[in-house]
């Protein structure tokens, strides 16, 4: 834009300044001297509608050299911004279509406002795939300048959400701004995917969760209502609030330690066996501080005796490469 009106700018000016000598070399009209100038820097040549004289004709030959060459680079340059910017976007889009078309376990992100902002590095920074659906040409402009994959369009259009993958999706968040946008978005994809696991913003309103969950979300987060606990749980207890941010904030290594779920696979040498027989404590150096079943049952600090079973989700602490080495495992 600003390269744009820079061109403009000197355009009028060499405009003004061939209609300005027109008029005082050869006393031509206005219309008259600025259709002599246009003809002139366009080198389209129609003729001469006032009598040049050697002063004119002088002139004219420093108004070709000025503005010919002037008017030949404004020309390529539009040319070059409707032609390479028209092939970059027909080239971009196709390239990111087929990268979205493969992705499998992935997640879907409808909105990438602040929240989605947000979700999106999380995802990045613990290596998960994922598309995000915006319809504002500025936000997917930041898309794809972070290098994210994206697509254009309404998330609650079934070709979009099919485009995006959400037959083989792993999961979609539903984060734009209003609570009837992801209540329409959450109905639209659990209409197309009934197994999908979708997680929706909600605003806090009276009945906008109880909305969201009859239209087909999984999991309803209030940002407003986290925000205003987690401003209450570090003035009552600040330790355990900052002790959590540095277990599970990726970007901080003050202690050396994370906090991490892993899954249990059916091929496991750990599987089928009480926790105090599986050795994570002994050679990773990790406490399991919990284990979800597979039918969603949660045990919290789980005693030597109980069992790890295929399909479980354990919630360990401990250092990244011990997490690292017992992942392997699994």
């Amino acid at each position: 834009m600003k390269k744009f009106l820079v061109s403009l700018i000197l355009l009028l000016a060499i405009l003004a300044f061939g209609t300005a000598g027109y008029m005082a070399f050869e006393g031509a009209s206005f219309l008259d001297s600025l259709y002599m100038t246009v003809i002139t820097i366009t080198t389209v040549g129609y003729g001469e509608v006032v009598p040049l004289h050697a002063p004119g004709k002088v002139f004219t030959m420093i108004l070709i050299l000025i503005g010919a060459g002037f008017v030949l680079y404004l020309f390529s340059e539009i040319t070059e911004a409707m032609v390479e910017g028209g092939l970059k976007r027909i080239f971009g889009r196709g390239s990111m279509e087929k990268k979205v078309a493969g992705l499998k376990n992935h997640f879907i992100v409808c909105g990438f406002g602040r929240i989605g902002r947000v979700i999106c590095q999380i995802l990045k920074e613990n290596n998960r795939s994922f598309v995000v659906i915006e319809k504002d040409p500025v936000e997917i402009q930041k898309i794809d300048d972070l290098g994210y994959l994206a697509l254009d369009g309404e998330a609650s259009a079934d070709e979009v959400l099919l485009k995006a993958g959400i037959m083989t999706a792993k999961g979609l968040i539903a984060v734009v701004t209003s609570d009837a946008d992801n209540v329409y978005i959450s109905l639209t994809a659990r209409g197309l995917n009934p197994n999908l696991f979708i997680m929706a913003r909600s605003s806090g309103d009276a009945g906008a969760e109880t909305k969201l969950l009859r239209a087909g979300a999984s999991k309803v987060i209030s940002p407003y209502y986290i925000g205003a606990c987690r401003m209450a749980q570090q003035v009552v207890r600040p330790t355990v609030i900052d002790f959590i941010d540095l277990a599970v904030n990726t970007t901080t290594h003050e202690l050396g330690l994370r906090l991490e779920e892993l899954a249990v696979s059916g091929k496991a040498k750990i599987a089928n066996m009480p926790l105090q027989n599986t050795g994570i404590r002994q050679r990773y150096d990790l406490i399991v501080v919990a284990i979800k079943r597979d039918n969603g049952e949660m045990l919290f600090n789980p005693n030597p005796q109980s069992m790890v079973l295929p399909g479980d989700i354990m919630v360990v602490l401990g250092e990244q490469q011990h997490i690292k080495g017992l992942e392997q495992e699994l």
